[in-house]
């Protein structure tokens, strides 16, 4: 089926990237080869990412960006420190748009479902919970050798109030079929190429996962709307699991009776070998399988690496830490290098998939250069690596534990 939201936004996105405009007062000759969606050079640090503050940009065509540790200091994200992971170019949304909005349910269902947003926030129960996402590749960047992709560093994950509705109860309404097996989501953004029947990013998670209760169709994050780079106006909540099954812009979901091949599904995207590989190893597709739910991490957010503190003073040290499906169950950081570890306070997720806030107090003996690591485990006791847990083509799922720099006074 056609969607037709896509196509509208598609139209529009098209005519807006060949439009006249000037450049500091300057006109651009060539502007109607400019690609849609790419900003000129002098105009990318003011408009590529609008809303946000003190991210920091590793790609803009598309856009990806991510926030230093010391941002996400906040127990929850706030939509200016929220990092940015997209596959295509962003939609422009109009309040137009919004109300006319639809999410189609099909596929593997006894009824076909057309949905706006009104009536999903009409029609069925309302939850709010913190959920945390995170990129598949965050870490990316200390894979040796190098991995294809964003070189994310740390940066790449967030943890929210999201407001909107159980995915299940709306497959429920649907009524899905015996022979359902996995999800299919498509959004409103637009391939690079501009084509509007190419998809640049076309996820899907198991049945299992999308009617476990905190994989929610959201409308809303902390109080107020979705940020547009974010996913506005309504956007899919998979926690746990790498934020690409989150669909953001989210028109259509289809349950299907088989795995999903959509975009960035099949080969290598979003997959890791099916056994351990040497580091370069060119690994065969049909030996990869799709990444689920995301490794135990932990985070320091304050202070701040390159930090200055008095030898003998007590000083605190504090973060959050996840564990995909898991929990967290302990916390430990160290000072000399991972010889000895220190216990941290750490607290119980809010709910399933909140990310767990932690902190210790800590004394450095002497003047000089220190490194604070931190290091995570989970309920099923797998613990943070020092180093990359295992290389893989993509880079993905790289867990190592997280260090600062600190110099003692």
């Amino acid at each position: 089926m056609m969607d037709t939201t896509k196509h509208r936004l598609t139209r529009r996105a098209l005519i807006s990237g060949g439009a006249a405009f000037s450049v500091l007062g300057f006109p651009v000759p060539f502007a109607r080869f400019l690609p849609a969606g790419m900003q000129p050079v002098a105009l990318a640090q003011e408009n590529i990412l609008p809303g946000k503050s003190g991210l920091s940009v590793l790609s803009d065509r598309p856009i990806a960006a991510e926030t230093p540790p010391h941002l996400l200091d906040e127990n929850v994200t706030s939509g200016e420190h929220m990092f940015v992971r997209n596959n295509g170019l962003t939609p422009a949304v109009t309040a137009e748009d919004v109300a006319d909005w639809r999410l189609v349910i099909d596929g593997e269902v006894e009824t076909t479902l057309d949905l706006s947003i009104d009536d999903l926030k009409n029609d069925f129960e309302e939850v709010k919970l913190q959920l945390q996402i995170e990129c598949g590749g965050n870490g990316r960047k200390f894979m040796t050798p190098a991995a294809r992709g964003n070189q994310w560093t740390f940066g790449a994950v967030s943890c929210a109030n999201w407001t909107g509705v159980r995915l299940r109860d709306v497959l429920d309404r649907a009524g899905v079929k015996s022979t359902a097996v996995y999800t299919g989501h498509y959004g409103a953004d637009i391939h690079l190429s501009g084509d509007p029947e190419k998809s640049p990013l076309s996820r899907g998670i198991p049945i299992e996962k999308a009617i476990e209760p905190h994989t929610i169709i959201a409308y809303a994050m902390n109080g107020g709307d979705i940020p547009l780079l974010n996913g506005y106006p309504l956007r899919l909540a998979a926690p746990g699991w790498p934020g690409s099954c989150s669909q953001k812009w989210l028109t259509r979901i289809e349950v299907r009776d088989r795995e999903h091949d959509g975009a960035k599904m099949t080969g290598q995207s979003y997959r890791v070998p099916r056994y351990p590989v040497a580091p370069g190893t060119e690994v065969p597709d049909e030996d990869m399988e799709i990444i689920q739910s995301m490794p135990v991490k932990s985070l320091i957010t304050a202070p701040q690496t390159g930090a200055r503190v008095s030898a003998g003073d007590v000083f605190e040290v504090r973060g959050h830490a996840w564990a995909g499906d898991n929990e967290v169950a302990a916390m430990d950081v160290s000072i000399d290098f991972g010889a000895t570890w220190t216990r941290a306070e750490l607290s119980a997720p809010v709910n399933r998939y909140a990310w767990q806030h932690w902190r210790v107090e800590l004394t450095l003996p002497e003047a000089g250069y220190y490194e604070v690591w931190a290091r995570a485990t989970d309920d099923a006791g797998r613990m943070q690596p020092a180093t990359q847990p295992g290389w893989n083509p993509r880079g993905y799922l790289n867990n190592l534990q997280h260090r600062i720099a600190i110099f003692a006074l």
